[in-house]
């Protein structure tokens, strides 16, 4: 089959024809992810011919590239002109939780964005980046920051790129949203000492407790070690909703 006859992209600013790939090349990532964003179909949806593609965004990696700075720019712009809370810890945990939810929403292009050490030179992933760093910053300047901000900064970014890769990782109807809460929670801890009290742990930590002491116990069968630590997870979780697991 012949790529497709045209040539809008002949004639056609070259901004507009990069914008115009770049936008198709979206739809088709949002619609059915990476693989269904081949060369013949963003050719097609763009209306200019493959070569321009190539010719534009030197390969594939370079056009997904392109369409992470885009979605990635539109939402760092909504993010930076949020009005921001006037407890600085508060828009840390704010910011942390507009993180995960762009995320989980737009996972192939988290999965672009995260899956190249070398992207850091993105502008969109710079504008981000000072973001937090202004977060960071503004917690220092309170006096409530407990290591370096360079340190702070660093840890916030690894905890949660790792928080939305696993919850990514997890099947969409079985994700531990609260995850996120007990991530955020950890690293505020980390950096602040700060983290939000929670209530008296009771049963929960109860659970917790035991299930890290069943290394030293030899009484159980391994059968019988297994649905224990499953129950005691499910307990110290504190996923009240979760019905049996064992059929049983």
């Amino acid at each position: 089959m012949n790529e497709p006859e045209a040539l809008a992209d002949v004639t056609s600013p070259g901004d507009d024809v990069r914008a115009r790939i770049v936008a198709a090349a979206a739809d088709l990532i949002a619609s059915g992810g990476r693989d269904a964003a081949t060369t013949r179909a963003i050719a097609a949806a763009a209306a200019v011919q493959a070569p321009t593609i190539y010719r534009l965004f030197g390969d594939k990696r370079g056009l997904f590239d392109a369409v992470a700075e885009r979605v990635l720019a539109t939402y760092v712009a909504e993010k930076s002109a949020r009005k921001p809370h006037p407890d600085p810890l508060q828009d840390l945990r704010d910011g942390w939780d507009m993180h995960v939810a762009f995320g989980l929403s737009h996972p192939e292009i988290f999965a672009i964005m995260s899956g190249d050490p070398q992207s850091g030179s993105s502008p969109g992933l710079v504008a981000g980046h000072d973001v937090l760093r202004r977060r960071v910053k503004a917690i220092a300047l309170a006096g409530r920051l407990r290591v370096s901000e360079e340190r702070a900064v660093a840890l916030l970014q690894a905890a949660g790129t790792g928080t939305v890769l696993t919850l990514l990782g997890q099947p969409e109807k079985e994700r531990d949203l609260g995850l996120s809460d007990v991530a955020r929670e950890a690293v505020v801890d980390a950096i602040t000492g700060d983290a939000k009290p929670t209530a008296d742990a009771g049963p929960r930590g109860a659970a917790a407790a035991l299930r890290a002491s069943l290394v030293s116990t030899s009484v159980l069968s391994p059968g019988e070690r297994h649905l224990l630590e499953e129950l005691l997870d499910r307990i110290a979780d504190g996923d009240q909703e979760a019905g049996p697991t064992c059929g049983r």
